[in-house]
């Protein structure tokens, strides 16, 4: 496969992090916790389903980060 396939084929990524501090999501392929601080990961059936029962929230790239409480 050439790179030009690879790009055409590649899902499109969104950065998430878990909606809580407190809550653990694994990530399905490495078996390894999302990170607080948030993570690129694909924009597949798996993570948008976790991003519909609310267990992620999507990270807006281009926001600046501030200072918020945390949603318990």
């Amino acid at each position: 496969m050439d790179k030009q396939q690879v790009e055409k084929t590649a899902l499109p990524t969104f950065k998430i992090k878990p909606a809580k501090t407190s809550l653990i999501v694994k990530d399905p392929t490495t078996r390894e916790p999302l990170k607080a601080a948030g993570e690129d990961k694909p924009r597949n059936a798996y993570w948008l389903r976790r991003l519909a029962e609310k267990s992620i929230v999507v990270i807006d790239k281009t926001a600046k980060p501030t200072a918020q409480k945390e949603i318990k």
